[in-house]
């Protein structure tokens, strides 16, 4: 599993955090953003990391971070002009306390930027040794298949990953028409999936009566988006209420949890590398990186399939 930071205020809970997972089989991936709480996650990662040097060298793990989203409140801290990739880059860097990142991906695609210049600007990156290699977050194919394009012809780094949502009851990658798993198998993309968990509701805590409580500021998605995972949408929320109520008997008569079926389903799928979880507490640290890093079974897959067709969507917004 990959272990997402998206902005817990507690540096203390985040170290905690960072060490139990440590304590877990490797690889150690870490996946950050420059605008996840402004900066303060790469700022407390950095730290984090930088303090147990002794015990977890440099090259004993990776750090992934992102660029493109808004920064803050000035319109010239956002997009993928080579401007602010430059920028930004040299800021997560400072921040996470590093000489090099190892993945630095393009956090949501900038119609406003010519995409050779976004490109161009990832490969100058490459070759000044400040990053190693580059990817995309949450790209559509038809842009996933111009930035190959783009590189083949001019001769630049290409992207190594993508970042889609991806879950039993987010399955559009899957999509023969529109999804991207085929070609980024063959194109050499590995995906790392975020929303395993489609904000919470495969762990089965939530029903068509229950929801967080509304804080766009939380760490948490499914508080800061209600409407994304369907907690606004009461017909949505049944009918996923329905679907989960059917995949949790399906995971019990299998001696599984709703969670370990759900991020154990996003690992089965050849195109996926892996599974980017976001624990927010030790307790759910230690919950999620107890599950096995293993496929299921090729029949649980099919029952899956009867109660999720592949390549459907539950709710189109939870694409992304």
């Amino acid at each position: 599993m990959m272990f997402g930071a998206w902005g817990n205020p507690d540096i203390d809970s985040c170290a905690e955090i960072v060490d139990i997972y440590f304590n877990t089989p490797g690889p150690h991936v870490f996946d950050t953003a420059d605008m996840y709480d402004r900066g303060t996650s790469e700022t407390f990662l950095g730290k984090i990391l930088h303090e147990r040097l002794d015990s977890h060298s440099r090259d004993s793990y990776v750090i992934a971070t992102k660029v493109g989203n808004p920064f803050d409140d000035d319109p010239q801290h956002r997009g993928l002009s080579r401007r602010w990739i430059t920028e930004s880059c040299d800021n997560s860097l400072r921040r996470l306390r590093v000489d090099i990142i190892d993945l630095y991906q393009m956090h949501r695609p900038d119609p406003l930027t010519p995409l050779l210049e976004s490109v161009t600007a990832m490969h100058d990156l490459v070759e000044a040794g400040k990053i190693r290699a580059w990817g995309t977050s949450t790209f559509p194919l038809q842009l996933l298949n111009e930035i190959i394009t783009v590189c083949r012809d001019n001769n630049l780094t290409p992207p190594v990953t993508e970042q889609p949502p991806y879950s039993i009851l987010c399955r559009g990658i899957e999509n023969t028409q529109t999804g991207i798993s085929q070609f980024a198998i063959e194109n050499n993309i590995s995906l790392i999936v975020w929303a395993p968990l489609n904000g919470g509701w495969l762990t089965g805590k939530y029903t068509s009566e229950t929801s967080p409580a509304v804080d766009p500021d939380d760490s948490s998605r499914a508080k800061r988006e209600s409407d994304h995972f369907d907690f606004n949408d009461q017909n949505m929320r049944q009918s996923k209420t329905d679907l989960v109520r059917r995949l949790t008997t399906l995971a019990s008569e299998h001696g599984m949890t709703m969670t370990e079926m759900a991020l154990r389903f996003t690992i089965s799928h050849p195109a996926v590398a892996t599974a980017l979880i976001g624990p927010r507490t030790p307790e759910q640290t230690r919950d999620l990186c107890s599950v096995a890093a293993t496929p299921l079974s090729s029949d649980m897959l099919a029952s899956i399939d009867h109660i999720v067709t592949p390549g459907v969507t539950v709710n189109p917004r939870d694409n992304g």
